[in-house]
C-alpha cells in the first residue's frame, strides 16, 4: 500500500514538474483534453438539466394519468384534425360514468378552460387562463398553495364564486401576493373571491397548464357561466398505484365505448391519451442530442490523447538515464510502467479539471440567462474523471511500455 502511494505521489509530482518546466508545450498538448471534456460535460450537463426541466413539466400533467379528450395528442404531418373536430365533446356525465365503472381508476376530474381579462380596481391583466375543475383535480395535479388555501369540498358542490389565482396574476394585480387573499377580482362583470395564491411554477417547455397566469374555479361555477362543450373539455383519469398506464388506457377505451354506446363496428369518437408516452419520447430525443455531443467532443479528445502521448514520449526520452538507474537499483518493469501510466493519467486529469472549471463557469452564466438552472450532476463529474483516466492510460501505454523494457546499462549511458 505504501509503495503504491509512493508511486502515486511521485507520478503526481512529475506531472506538476512537467507543467512547470514546459508550460507552453504541456498547455497546447492538454488543450485538446480540456476542450473535449468541456464539450462533453457541457453538453451532458445542459441536456441533463433541460431534460430534467421538461420531465418535471410532463409530470405536472399528472402521474400515471390518462387524458380522455376528443383530440388525439399524437400530432404529426398526417394529423386528421378535421375528423377529431367532428367528434362530440367530453361531458361531466362521462366522468361520473368512468368513476362508477372503472376498476383501475383511482381519481377522475373534469377540466374546462377559457380566456379572460382579469381586473382588480384599476389594474387589468389580459389573457388570464380561467380553469374550471372538479373535486379530484388537486389529487391528480400538484397544486402548491403559497398563500391562503385551496378550494374546499363545499365550494365544489355549491359552485361558489371563489377561486385561486396564479403567482403572476397576484403580482400583477396586487403587487404583493400576500395581499390577494380575501379580495375580489373581476372579469366580464363577474366577481370571484380569491381564497388562495398558487406557488410560482415557472415557464413550462411542453405547454400544458400555465398556473402562474390562471384563475381556477369550481367546475359548477364555470358551467353556470360558459357552455362546457365549447370550453375545451376533457377528463383526467389517474390510475391506482400498482396499475400501469397502458392497462388503464385499455380499460378506459372500453368504458368510454360503453358510455357512448358504440357498436363493435364503430370506431372510437374519443381519444385516451397517455401522458407517459411524452416522457419516453423526450428521453429518446435527448439521447440523440447527447450522442451528438459525444461526436463533437470525440475529435478533441483524440487530438488531446495524441498530445499527451507526445508529452510522454518526450518525457521518457528526457528521463532515460533516470529510468536506467532505477532499474539498476532493482525497480521492476511493472513499477516503471505504473509510474508513467499514472503520470499520463494525472496530466489528462489536470486538463479535464480545467475543462470542468470552464463548464462550471458556463453553468453560472447560462443559469442566469435560461429559464431553468444548469446542474452538473455528480455522475457527470465522475464520468469526466473516468474519461480522463482511461484516456491517460491509453495515451501513455506505448511510452510507458518503452520505458519499462529499457536495458538499464544502455539507459544509464544515454545522455
Amino acid at each position: 500500500m505504501l509503495k503504491l502511494l509512493s508511486i502515486l505521489w511521485n507520478s503526481f509530482r512529475m506531472a506538476l514538474q512537467e507543467l512547470r518546466v514546459n508550460k507552453l508545450r504541456t498547455f497546447l498538448s492538454l488543450f485538446g483534453i480540456t476542450i473535449g471534456i468541456f464539450c462533453i460535460i457541457g453538453v451532458l450537463a445542459t441536456v441533463d438539466s433541460l431534460e430534467r426541466k421538461v420531465q418535471n413539466d410532463i409530470k405536472s400533467f399528472g402521474n400515471n394519468t390518462i387524458y380522455v379528450d376528443k383530440w388525439n395528442y399524437g400530432g404529426g404531418n398526417d394529423y386528421p384534425w378535421w375528423k377529431y373536430m367532428k367528434r362530440p365533446p367530453i361531458r361531466i356525465e362521462e366522468m361520473k360514468f368512468i368513476k362508477s365503472k372503472s376498476q383501475l381508476a383511482a381519481n377522475a376530474a373534469m377540466f374546462v378552460s377559457n380566456n379572460v381579462n382579469l381586473s382588480y380596481k384599476d389594474n387589468i391583466l389580459s389573457n388570464v387562463n380561467l380553469y374550471g375543475v372538479s373535486e379530484e383535480f388537486n389529487t391528480i395535479q400538484t397544486i402548491e398553495i403559497d398563500n391562503g388555501r385551496y378550494l374546499n369540498e363545499s365550494e365544489f358542490l355549491r359552485g361558489t364564486t371563489t377561486g385561486i389565482i396564479g403567482n403572476k396574476v397576484a403580482e400583477e394585480l396586487f403587487d404583493n401576493p400576500e395581499k390577494a387573499v380575501g379580495k375580489e377580482v373581476t372579469y366580464n362583470g363577474r366577481r370571484v373571491i380569491v381564497v388562495g395564491v398558487i406557488k410560482k411554477q415557472g415557464q413550462s417547455f411542453v405547454g400544458g397548464f400555465d398556473y402562474d397566469q390562471a384563475l381556477i374555479v369550481p367546475y359548477r361555477y364555470f358551467a353556470s357561466i360558459y357552455n362546457p362543450d365549447n370550453s375545451n373539455p376533457f377528463i383526467m383519469v389517474q390510475g391506482k398505484a400498482s396499475i400501469p398506464s397502458i392497462a388503464l388506457q385499455d380499460e378506459l377505451v372500453g368504458v368510454m365505448r360503453q358510455s357512448r354506446r358504440l357498436s363493435p363496428t364503430e370506431e372510437d369518437n374519443f381519444s385516451c391519451n397517455d401522458v407517459a408516452q411524452f416522457s419516453e419520447q423526450v428521453k429518446g430525443f435527448f439521447g440523440q442530442v447527447s450522442a451528438g455531443g459525444w461526436a463533437i467532443a470525440g475529435l478533441s479528445l483524440i487530438v488531446g490523447a495524441f498530445g499527451v502521448a507526445n508529452i510522454m514520449f518526450v518525457t521518457v526520452r528526457e528521463r532515460t538515464s533516470q529510468i536506467g538507474l532505477k532499474k539498476a537499483l532493482g525497480a521492476k518493469k511493472r513499477t516503471i510502467l505504473t509510474e508513467f501510466l499514472i503520470e499520463s493519467a494525472f496530466l489528462c486529469i489536470i486538463g479535464g479539471l480545467v475543462g470542468l472549471g470552464l463548464v462550471w463557469v458556463m453553468s453560472l452564466v447560462l443559469s442566469a440567462v435560461l429559464p431553468f438552472p444548469i446542474f452538473i450532476a455528480p455522475n457527470i463529474i465522475i464520468l469526466a474523471l473516468s474519461i480522463c483516466i482511461i484516456l491517460g492510460i491509453i495515451s501513455g501505454i506505448i511510452p510507458a511500455s518503452i520505458a519499462a523494457r529499457m536495458d538499464p546499462v544502455v539507459a544509464i549511458r544515454t545522455k
